[in-house]
């Protein structure tokens, strides 16, 4: 479903990402795991064209690195970035309704009304705006921002960041429901949880693949996991 050869990503003369090559394919969830700073993010917004790079990018057998991030979107490659980027000015409904025109023709595979039965603290919030929700809750509209625009493979950058442990645990089950319908590339900093949703991981330092290999072989050497990570964050 995805595949990705070779990947740089450069911000000036620093190399954030150096030869990364990774895939997904269709039915599977996979987590890119790393320290702050080993290029996950980079390697997210590498794939969905929100910054410059080289390698190559295929999507479903389509070559889509020199296509327009607005263009990835509407292929089905639907990218929830870091921070959750809800519209602070449109309530949570508006919110997901704007992601309507992303299915460009494709069949609804997620209604506002699964959205919130995914997210059952959003029904009581459905007409306020998005800057007067917790953080928890921008979480979940991102997501089901992303879910409404009919995705064909799903790009989730730290869902789990600066959440409280109960709406982890919320936002974790509900993508444990989606992944069954929807790819999953996850960058994600809590190791247990990336490796409990997902099938396969690679594991990313200094911008490379260091380590690759499905959740339970990672887990069964986890020290070598722990060497790159770092015992702090696999206990975050």
């Amino acid at each position: 479903m995805l595949e990705v050869e070779d990947l740089a990503v450069h911000y000036g003369a620093v190399a954030a990402v150096s030869g990364v090559s990774l895939s997904v394919a269709d039915g599977e969830a996979v987590a890119l795991l790393g320290p702050n700073g080993a290029g996950k993010t980079s390697t997210l917004s590498a794939i969905s064209h929100l910054v410059p790079c080289s390698g190559s990018v295929t999507f479903d057998g389509q070559r889509i690195d020199k296509m327009r991030v607005e263009s990835i979107a509407r292929i089905g490659l639907c990218h929830v970035p870091e921070g959750r980027r809800v519209f602070p000015s449109l309530t949570v409904n508006e919110n997901l309704q704007v992601a309507t025109s992303a299915r460009a023709g494709r069949a609804p595979l997620f209604s506002i009304d699964d959205v919130y039965d995914l997210f059952p603290p959003l029904v009581g919030l459905t007409g306020r705006a998005g800057w007067a929700l917790s953080g928890g809750e921008q979480q979940m509209v991102a997501i089901g921002r992303a879910l409404v625009g009919s995705p064909r493979m799903l790009l989730l950058d730290e869902p789990s960041l600066g959440l409280a442990p109960i709406v982890v645990d919320a936002v974790f089950g509900a993508l444990a429901q989606v992944r069954s319908q929807v790819p999953v590339l996850l960058v994600e900093q809590n190791t247990d949880l990336a490796l409990d949703l997902c099938d396969r991981a690679y594991v990313l330092a200094e911008g490379r693949v260091v380590l690759s290999g499905s959740s339970a072989d990672l887990r069964d050497d986890q020290a070598l996991v722990d060497s790159y990570l770092g015992r702090r964050v696999l206990d975050a």
